[in-house]
């Protein structure tokens, strides 16, 4: 029995007792370095809520053993999936609620708990997720790697600890340890007390060599040493453009890579730095400011990119300073290029604000001044605060009017911006990918493409759907399906906005029964265990699901337990054909069709055992020209297969009975019914010494598992706490939910998963997505239309002394030397999460009237991928030959103005035409970049995992 399973035989207490207890352990538990917390699948933890919310013990939302499956890559190594995002794809509880959950609920067999310690980071305290994973290795066998863990409290002594333990390094040799990035550069981690965090290891950046010799080769270890240093690209010697530098990825950080190329290509930023004048400007004082050490970070790496003697700079100072000074940042999470912009410059301009001691400033109203009076006034004042590079350089002024809607009082204010967020248009539609599944038993499921409204409901995408498919909507029930079973079905009325584009979305054709009342009946498939799990404290087997579940319209009356065990039984005589194949795959009668007419539920919709006018002994109906895998199991043909044989119990070749075998005989004779009077005992017993069963039936909950107090056979089949008819309202708390339990050997013998995962796909799949395309000039029109503040936000009116939703409105009154501009591509509501990947056509000269409103694109950063991953690059011109360059991490390649604008384009960064200087240098001719092979990143895929894969960290010892 394993450690899991005595967990789950604990009687758990009441459903409200239950709640209360977690509820409140996690209001109440603070996060305490050292502490454990645990890590469980969100899904689970959200079926725990409604289960425990719905006040009933039997309820159908039981959500089962706690199951982290959909965490895991694969089940074998159960390595966590990158990029997993907490209140999304899991939840964190403290431990003593974990204990309670694991005792009540037990955990799927061979799953390890997730525990996770809470560590010490600067200025926060976190639940560290992701461990940060080494690699390990002598540099004699640079073959034989060793993967460990560690927390990034951690320091470097424990890396040199584990490494001297894992490869047996004799004890008294001296080790030096090297950390290795992934464009090959070498740095010695000399200080072994400093911690995994601030040296800025990652996931898969660390590989240890060690050198294993006598004391006196230290000339050798000194050789070795140095050539680790300058790294196989020999920078020393290395002369290049200065600027045309890349930034190597620490693993994840190409956002920050993104944003530092496009502020790298700003030319009065850049050469603020390279000139030093940051150094007078240093303000250490400031409070809201970083003590310059985020100004002195930046400058460092801008000097080394300009320097001309890099091909690639390696960020990692600069890392540790931001993760110090903003903890969103911390770890090797995927973030916001925009984000980590904004950051930055807000950082370096109070790092470099040269107001020491900032005064306070009373506002004035307008008053029916002149605008440019009140915008003057407010620049004044808004210098006497803030006066830096930053505010020279990136800084202009809003004019923002509102409109109180009761006494239609004006206020006119001047706001200063350091970057324009603006909005991109949304479309009203959107495109679903669904599974038609018919009623047709030998039709495949049939993938579709529709499109609904964005803001529409379930009973929209039936519409929508029914115009494809000529079923009517009121036929058709909308569900999730999420491993093998209902995550979700959803009622007519429910928004599409809870449906997300990952989801796996079944439709499926109810058939149209007159009666009214009628069941929406969900149906699970389920294999059997050969053996009985007497482990778990009861008698009955292991079930494991499979296949796609089905949802069938049928008969209240036939939704009984009395009704399922006489239909379980009636096909228990039917013999082998004498005409059956030489494979002893038994022929079967075709099965009745629940879907088109009474369900097969029903007891009595098929005679099997009956006796032939001509013969006195009785036969079974076999038909030699049907064979199973045509109409007796669920196939490839169809997922309905399974609707359709509810009732079959195929023959098999006579076999010795087993004690089990015996035990089911019992059971079934007594459900079954009474057999002919002329039928003879001995014909009947022999010809239930035949058959094996093919499938069983069993009452499950949603999760599909048996519900409790419920074994198999047992008799909790009941439905009549159910009183709505289907075309009412076909979904509630009391979904009823049944399993076909399947026999080992009949599943292998008769269903084909390769074919039943099968589908086809509609016309509609082939026609190309048309891709949005808009200007510019379009989205900053937007985002200065009139709004009206919403009610989170109101206005205080001065005239009618209280707040109201007055409407706004936005005008650019000034701008700045550099104009960024911020598309607002991703999308956040309370249902919804999504990426905008509509064609922004940005002009390389952007112009509004005459000088100064004339721009130059001097620089983007770009977002490929949706919003759990991707992947950022940038285009840039180079300030002193004016060449473009495409920047891919420590890769960096000549580009052409014809090849920037695209959809992943994110971020733009526009120079004043009249504050521009003529390049200096010559433009050199396109071609193929500079071969730079040991810096190359080859993909823009997802980015930063297989770039942390490249890295690594050396040890040597004498």
């Amino acid at each position: 029995m394993t450690a899991n399973s005595r967990c789950s035989a604990a009687e758990p207490p009441g459903l409200e007792t239950q709640r209360r207890e977690i509820e409140s352990l996690l209001r109440e538990c603070e996060l305490r370095a050292g502490d454990s917390w645990y890590v469980v699948e969100h899904r689970w933890f959200e079926q725990w809520k409604e289960f425990v919310d719905g006040g009933d013990q039997n309820s159908s939302s039981f959500p089962g053993q706690i199951d982290n499956s959909d965490l895991f890559e694969d089940l074998d190594s159960y390595h966590l999936k990158e990029r997993l995002v907490e209140n999304e794809d899991f939840v964190l509880v403290p431990a003593e609620a974990w204990h309670k959950l694991l005792a009540w609920y037990g955990m799927v067999d061979s799953q390890p708990p997730l525990e996770r310690k809470v560590v010490d980071l600067p200025s926060t305290l976190k639940v560290e997720v992701y461990p940060v994973e080494v690699f390990l290795c002598l540099h004699s066998n640079m073959e034989n790697v060793i993967t460990a863990q560690f927390s990034r409290t951690d320091n470097i002594q424990s890396i040199q600890r584990a490494m001297c333990q894992s490869f047996s390094v004799p004890s008294g040799s001296e080790c030096r340890l090297w950390m290795k990035s992934s464009d090959t550069n070498c740095e010695r981690l000399r200080n072994i007390h400093m911690s995994v965090l601030d040296t800025c290891l990652s996931s898969g950046m660390v590989r240890t060599h060690c050198d294993v010799t006598d004391m006196t080769s230290s000339a050798q270890i000194d050789a070795m040493t140095s050539s680790h240093q300058n790294s196989v690209e020999d920078q020393d010697s290395y002369r290049g453009q200065p600027g045309v530098c890349g930034l190597t990825n620490l693993g994840n950080t190409c956002f920050m890579n993104s944003a530092l190329q496009c502020l790298s290509n700003t030319p009065p930023l850049t050469e603020y730095f390279l000139q030093s004048s940051y150094l007078e400007e240093l303000n250490f004082t400031n409070p809201l400011g970083m003590k310059g050490e985020i100004a002195e970070a930046y400058a460092d790496v801008i000097k080394q990119m300009w320097s001309g003697r890099h091909y690639s700079v390696v960020p990692r100072v600069f890392k540790t300073k931001v993760g110090h000074f903003a903890s969103q940042f911390l770890g090797y999470q995927q973030h916001d290029s925009q984000e980590l912009l904004s950051f930055l410059l807000d950082g370096l301009h109070e790092d470099l604000n040269r107001v020491k001691n900032k005064e306070y400033i009373e506002l004035r109203d307008a008053d029916g001044r002149p605008d440019q009076e009140v915008a003057e006034e407010a620049w004044r004042n808004h210098r006497r605060r803030n006066d830096s590079v930053i505010v020279d350089t990136f800084h202009g002024l809003f004019k923002s009017t509102l409109v109180c809607p009761e006494c239609h009082k004006v206020s006119v204010t001047f706001d200063p911006f350091c970057y324009l967020s603006i909005p991109l248009p949304v479309s009203k539609e959107r495109v679903m990918e669904v599974f038609f599944v018919s009623l047709d038993p030998h039709a495949k499921p049939v993938q579709h493409r529709v499109v609904v409204p964005k803001a529409g409901k379930v009973s929209d995408l039936c519409l929508a759907l029914s115009e494809m498919t000529a079923v009517p909507p009121t036929q058709m029930v909308v569900a999730d399906v999420f491993n093998h079973r209902f995550y979700r079905i959803y009622s007519d009325d429910e928004s599409l906005s809870c449906i997300l584009d990952r989801d796996d979305i079944f439709v499926y054709e109810l058939s149209v029964l007159e009666e009214q009342d009628q069941v929406l009946l969900a149906l699970y498939l389920r294999e059997r265990s050969h053996y009985r799990d007497y482990g778990s404290g009861s008698s009955s087997y292991g079930t494991t699901l499979f296949g796609h579940p089905l949802l069938l319209n049928v008969r209240r009356s036939s939704c009984t337990a009395d009704e399922l065990r006489p239909s379980q039984t009636e096909l228990s005589c039917s013999e082998t054909s004498t005409n059956s194949r030489s494979d002893d795959t038994a022929t079967a009668a075709p099965p009745p069709d629940i879907n088109h007419k009474q369900p097969s539920l029903d007891r009595g919709d098929t005679e099997t055992c009956t006796e032939s006018h001509n013969q006195t002994e009785p036969r079974c109906i076999t038909d030699a020209s049907s064979t199973p895998a045509d109409n007796a199991i669920p196939s490839g043909d169809s997922t309905r297969s399974a609707d359709a044989n509810v009732d079959l119990e195929p023959a098999a070749e006579p076999s010795e009975s087993t004690e089990e075998e015996k035990e089911e005989n019992k059971q079934e004779e007594a459900c079954s019914p009474s057999p002919p009077p002329n039928e003879q005992p001995a014909k009947r017993r022999a010809c239930h010494k035949r058959r094996k069963s093919l499938f069983t039936i069993q009452a499950v909950n949603s999760n599909g598992t048996t519900e409790r107090g419920t074994g198999e056979g047992g008799s909790a089949v009941s439905f009549s706490s159910l009183t709505f008819p289907v075309n009412e309202s076909r979904f509630s708390a009391a979904q009823p939910y049944v399993a076909i339990d399947w026999d080992p050997d009949m599943k292998k013998r008769f269903y084909n998963e390769n074919e039943a995962e099968k589908y086809v796909k509609h016309s509609s799949m082939e026609v190309p997505q048309q891709q949005a395309t808009v200007q510019l000039q379009e989205c900053i029109e937007l985002f200065t239309t009139v709004e009206t503040l919403e009610e989170e936000n109101p206005w205080y009116c001065p005239v009618c002394k209280k707040h109201q939703l007055a409407t706004k409105k936005l005008d650019l009154w000034s701008l700045p030397e550099v104009l960024i501009i911020h598309l607002k591509r991703f999308s956040y509501t309370k249902f919804t999460r999504e990426k905008l990947d509509s064609i922004v056509e940005f002009p390389l000269s952007l112009s509004n009237g005459e000088p100064p409103s004339c721009y130059d694109l001097i620089a983007v950063s770009n977002h490929y991928g949706g919003l759990r991953d991707g992947h950022y690059t940038s285009y840039a011109m180079n300030k002193d030959n004016g060449q473009w360059y495409y920047f891919d991490d420590s890769k960096v390649t000549f580009a052409t103005e014809d090849q920037i604008v695209t959809n992943a384009a994110y971020v733009l960064f526009y120079h004043r035409q009249d504050k521009m200087r003529k390049p200096t240098l010559a433009n050199p001719s396109t071609g193929p970049a500079p071969s730079r092979s040991a810096n190359d990143i080859t993909s823009c895929k997802d980015d930063d995992a297989e770039l942390g894969a490249a890295s690594y960290v050396t040890m040597e010892t004498d």
